[in-house]
């Protein structure tokens, strides 16, 4: 139940693969018959990808996953920019990819404005509108965020921005794959995805760059990519890539249908069995597997721990930041006391899940949650 964190490889997309690791093994850029079939397999698998977003194919370019496609949209548009010092624009909620990213900037002269989120996590477009200035080279925001689920308002957020002629970039990792997502009807100019969010391997991701957006190279070398970003391509990941993007194509509708009953099973089933719970994100406005919350009176990592030793695999926040031993920004965003925060918990669905691993977590967190409450000193005459 931690699929925000990764997926697993589907049989299918393995074995798409396999070729690429062995007799398929030339250089997609050599001219002869060793590189002429995976420089045709790449090019296959841009065109799933490109259509599994609603985009033209020599709009897609390949990454090293979801970090690189940020932090190149980031840096490379900013760098692009005629107006220096540039102005970027982002939320207090974002993945760490993009805020150490813009933090980047901001220490080499770059102004960025930080906008708040209600407490459902949701940015206003009016603060978009109002934050942008003669010098905004860039809006980046998260699509639905990992920690608490939450769909943000892109398309209405990607009218202020064309209105204004600024380049919108959404950090779409969570989403692509996971719900219909159609970068031409929500207007953005940017836009990054990862593989293994959707059943395909890890280190493979891609950005989405609308025809006649500036945009510097990140990386620089050769000419792969149309000479935009260099390096000897991850053919087999590229075509494990595509190869899920199908898969995703034909199946993300009835996906997220099938996962919002679980969510929803979940989410009430939590909600009657355990009182002094505080859900986290939007109620009805998130991610169809995405459940998400702080447990009054006790450490999240601890129920983690307990559900782990019965065999439930959840998460508490962001697995990039799990280790860290400090609470989440996006949860002190919401405006969560710290002490209350440290009691979160995220559990995220996906097509493994059935109803009867929801009814089995149903049955096995009440008592941890009631044995960890009994022993805290955080509970209303506790010691």
């Amino acid at each position: 139940m931690d699929h925000a964190s990764t997926t697993p490889l589907r049989p299918e997309v393995l074995a798409a693969m396999l070729p690429f690791l062995g007799e398929e093994f030339g250089n997609p850029s050599s001219l002869h018959y060793f590189g002429r079939r995976p420089h045709e397999a790449l090019e296959q698998a841009r065109a799933s990808v490109a259509s599994l977003i609603n985009a033209k194919a020599e709009e897609v370019f390949f990454t090293s996953g979801a970090t690189e496609a940020n932090n190149w949209a980031i840096k490379g548009v900013a760098a692009a920019a005629r107006h220096r010092p540039a102005h970027v624009i982002t939320s207090a909620i974002e993945h760490y990819s993009v805020l150490h990213a813009v933090k980047t900037l901001q220490r080499q002269g770059a102004r960025v404005t930080f906008l708040p989120v209600d407490r459902y996590g949701l940015v206003s477009p009016r603060s978009v509108a109002e934050a942008i200035d003669d010098d905004t080279a860039l809006i980046t925001l998260t699509h639905a965020s990992n920690e608490i689920g939450t769909i943000e308002p892109v398309a209405e957020v990607a009218e202020i921005a064309r209105a204004h002629k600024v380049p919108l970039h959404i950090d779409a990792t969570q989403t692509i794959g996971n719900v219909p997502t159609d970068v031409a009807a929500l207007g953005v100019d940017l836009a990054t995805l990862a593989g293994h969010q959707f059943y395909g391997p890890k280190g493979t991701g891609a950005l989405f760059v609308r025809k006649g957006t500036r945009l510097l190279p990140l990386l620089e070398g050769g000419l792969q990519e149309s000479g935009r970003r260099a390096g000897t391509e991850n053919v087999a990941g590229i075509v494990g890539l595509g190869r899920a993007a199908e898969l995703a194509a034909a199946e993300v509708q009835q996906r997220a249908e099938r996962l919002s009953v679980l969510r929803d099973r979940l989410r009430e089933g939590l909600e009657a069995r355990i009182p002094d719970l505080a859900f986290t994100g939007h109620p009805t406005q998130r991610l169809p597997g995405h459940v998400s919350l702080c447990i009054h009176y006790v450490e999240g990592e601890s129920v983690l721990l307990m559900l782990d030793a019965k065999g439930i695999a959840a998460a508490s926040g962001s697995s990039c930041t799990s280790r860290a031993l400090k609470s989440s920004h996006v949860l002190e965003a919401l405006g969560l006391e710290p002490g209350l925060a440290n009691g979160s918990a995220m559990f995220s669905l996906g097509d493994g899940n059935t109803a009867e691993d929801v009814d089995y977590l149903l049955e096995v967190m009440p008592p941890i949650v009631e044995r960890l409450r009994a022993m805290s000193p955080l509970r209303p005459g506790g010691n």
